[in-house]
């Protein structure tokens, strides 16, 4: 029979346990002892899942407490100078301390170090702690977490294959932090380290080991590519005898294809669903020795799989190479899906015959086990039973009442170009907005969302189990609502939010009131670190049967003479922060949302809601992966935000809001959205990434974020007046707006609000200048 192979597994736990244990440790309320003990458990309950489920090749060192990347920086000693204070603690288990600090930042005992960069991983709503090097940089092996969790599930009678993150998409996807020097050229000084390591896991008894290079499957150039024979022959040296495996995921092989197929390694790991057009071209030219992973089963996102589809495919494999080398698995890390259909039980909000087209993780491993005993010559009663049913999901799908709506698809059809422009180009529209509103030079706002405090949870919790009834929910709503319109006005800032209370996120509460849309009670996706995130699923045509956003804002609106943002999310963000339908183009699912925010907006402006704000965090998130297929996606991508943003008064000021991604190379098409006010995240780059915008000469409003929220740590007014003196010195002081990084939901009251006391005072100081 063929095996099965996994690439890695969620490690939240199936009810958020990672995120409790996390948040209670770093509120000091359970011990470094207890916290290492909750990961434990997560990750033996991962193993033997995995094991149960008929899993031949399970995926150790995939466990992380807040990030792999970050888990490989500690490993490789690729500390930053200004943790030197913490470095003491280092063990070869986990520095706590340490690691939360880099992930985090770290004010406490005199100690005061701010948290390493965060970014996007690929074109996942996935968050990674970049790396950061400096000139001659030095490697040295500092932990030994990959062959600790080695151990322990050799220890329970389970043979892992350990995961390693590539040591050339480790420095690609890393920062130089000084200049005079390419992070790539730094690879001899640190592959030294990962033959240490090798060698490690070989006298340990490892049989394999998972090497993730997913720059494999993306544009590098002639000097990279060339670097990947070298690298690998060091490593077939140092493995000892150990089974090498590289892994690609989220695209194909295309222009890497040769370089890929003759590495010096025993099998390689290619994703069909993403790159499902390669295995022709692959089969071509694979090697005699080597054996290929087969990426059939979805990583990403969490619809059944087309056993038939897939079967053509293993197939044609099968019949190229034989059965000893080929291997079935999903396309990437299962990490992007929730753990357990199981654990759904809700039919209003998940109905049963959508629930039966579905798969997360763990129904994914048993598809791979499933396929790999479908491709045999003999097929068992049960095996062949679950084929039928499969079959029978895959036509009720494509058959389902549910799904299509002849007037939405119209609607979508009709799009004009008109659709897509504002009545008046900017500068006319600034003129109309700065006689409406009157707002001062560097002009104060927050992003949208104020903390969301246990009692909040708890009334909504109560809510949902019917122990407080709706007219109770309200009124604590309101209550929330009023105080935090009434700290910002003695805060003093210019244009006020009214707080978010009654939302859960910011995806899942709009798709809890569009048509199309499911959602699950704990299909919990980590976005990074303990934050999860809950995606709702697009199955079917979507639109806007009511108003969604206007009783709240109104209310706010009513409390104060200040403007008050309407907050809505974009598009693009509700597109790709939701698992997304796949029967037709992602495009035409994004303009059927635009259409319904379009409706919101509209909406809000006739409520007297006169700003707006859209966000689209994720639009960068978006973009293919490789070059040559991103411009088509930036064309509807962009189209749709100003679809749901140009019909409204030119004294309507649209903002939008943008975190945690690179600008520089789309920064035309972010200018082409045209939105009067973007609000970006520059604070843990140090205000770098407007560079993009001062390059470009941006031509509209910017709001850079002048502090981090996603770091406990409160920033003075000296730093922010620092930032904001560096965005004043690339930027026209007349574009700026002065606001914090990102929506304060996660933060403590007291910080948020000594935080924004300093940025208030920060701006004022910025005028009097």
């Amino acid at each position: 029979m063929l095996l099965t192979n996994n690439l890695g597994y969620p490690r939240v736990g199936a009810f958020r346990e990672l995120k409790k244990a996390n948040e209670a440790y770093w509120a000091k309320k359970i011990s470094a002892e207890e916290l290492l003990q909750a990961g434990l458990k997560i990750r033996e309950s991962n193993w033997n899942t995995q094991k149960d489920n008929g899993i031949d090749l399970i995926p150790s060192n995939d466990f992380s407490f807040y990030d792999q990347v970050l888990d490989l920086s500690l490993t490789v000693g690729a500390i930053p100078a200004r943790y030197n204070s913490l470095l003491n603690k280092i063990d070869r288990q986990y520095n706590l301390d340490l690691y939360f600090a880099m992930a985090r930042g770290f004010q406490e005992g005199g100690v005061d170090v701010t948290a390493m960069e965060m970014t996007k991983w690929f074109d996942t709503n996935y968050h990674y702690i970049v790396p950061e090097f400096v000139k001659n940089q030095e490697f040295k092996l500092t932990s030994e977490k990959f062959l600790n969790e080695y151990n322990e599930a050799k220890q329970l009678g389970i043979e892992t294959k350990p995961v390693l993150l590539g040591p050339i998409s480790y420095l690609l996807l890393g920062k130089e932090k000084e200049t005079g020097f390419n992070r790539i050229d730094l690879i001899d000084n640190l592959l030294p380290v990962y033959e240490e390591i090798l060698g490690k896991l070989a006298d340990a008894g490892a049989q394999y080991v998972q090497i993730d290079e997913p720059f494999l499957a993306l544009d590098i150039d002639d000097a990279t590519r060339a670097l990947y024979a070298r690298v690998f022959e060091k490593f077939a040296t140092a493995a000892k005898g150990i089974k090498l495996i590289v892994a690609t995921y989220f695209e194909a092989l295309r222009d890497n294809e040769e370089t890929a197929l003759n590495l010096p390694v025993y099998a390689l790991h290619v994703d069909l669903v993403r790159g499902e057009n390669q295995l022709d071209s692959i089969l071509a030219k694979v090697p005699a020795s080597l054996t290929l992973s087969l990426g059939v089963v979805e990583g990403r996102n969490i619809w059944k799989n087309d056993y038939e589809k897939s079967l053509t495919k293993i197939k044609q494999a099968v019949d190229a190479l034989g059965k000893d080398r080929v291997w079935i698995a999903p396309s990437s890390s299962l990490l992007h899906v929730p753990f357990d259909l199981d654990n759904e039980n809700n039919e209003e909000s998940l109905p049963a015959e959508v629930k039966n087209w579905l798969a997360f993780a763990k129904q994914k491993l048993a598809e791979v086990k499933d396929l790999a005993v479908l491709a045999d010559a003999e097929v068992d009663a049960e095996t062949q039973k679950r084929f039928e049913a499969n079959k029978i999901a895959a036509e009720s799908r494509r058959t389902s009442p549910l799904i299509h709506k002849p007037d939405v698809k119209n609607r979508v059809n009709n799009i004009t170009d008109e659709d897509a422009k504002r009545t008046s180009v900017f500068d006319e529209r600034k003129a109309a907005q700065l006689a409406k509103f009157g707002l001062p030079a560097f002009a104060t706002t927050t992003i949208g969302s104020f903390p969301q405090t246990k009692d909040v949870r708890k009334w909504r919790a109560d809510l949902k189990k019917g122990a407080i009834s709706q007219e109770q929910y309200d009124k604590e709503i309101a209550e929330e609502t009023e105080r935090t319109i009434r700290l910002q006005e003695e805060l003093d800032i210019d244009v006020l939010v009214h707080g978010e209370f009654e939302r859960n996120d910011m995806v899942e509460y709009f798709g809890e009131q569009l048509a199309g849309y499911a959602f699950t009670q704990n299909g919990w996706v980590q976005s990074y670190g303990s934050r999860c995130v809950k995606p709702p699923v697009i199955y079917g045509d979507v639109y806007r049967p009511a108003d969604m956003t206007v009783r709240w804002s109104s209310y706010a609106q009513s409390l104060t003479n200040r403007p008050v943002k309407g907050m809505l999310t974009g598009p693009v963000t509700i597109l790709q922060w939701s698992f997304v339908r796949n029967d037709q183009p992602r495009s035409t699912t994004t303009y059927q949302i635009a259409l319904a925010i379009l409706d919101e907006v509209q909406a809000l402006e006739k409520a007297g809601i006169k700003i707006i704000q859209i966000d689209e965090p994720a639009i960068r998130e978006g973009l293919p992966l490789r070059k040559a297929d991103q411009q088509a996606y930036l064309d509807w991508a962009v189209r749709s935000f100003r679809v749901s943003s140009s019909n409204v008064d030119d004294d309507t000021q649209i903002h939008t809001h943008m975190c945690y991604s690179e600008f520089n190379d789309i920064i035309q098409d972010i200018a082409a959205m045209d939105a009067d006010v973007i609000t970006i995240e520059t604070s843990r780059s140090q205000m770098e990434l407007l560079d993009a915008f001062a390059d470009f000469k941006y031509p509209n409003d910017i709001g850079p974020g002048v502090y981090d929220i996603h770091s406990p740590r409160v920033p003075s007014t000296e730093e922010m007046v620092n930032l904001l003196r560096k965005a004043k010195a690339v930027v026209p002081a007349e574009q700026l707006w002065v606001n914090p990084d990102c929506g304060l939901k996660t933060r403590a009251w007291p910080e948020t609000k000594a935080a924004l006391e300093s940025m208030v005072e920060a701006a004022k100081i910025l005028r009097a200048e």
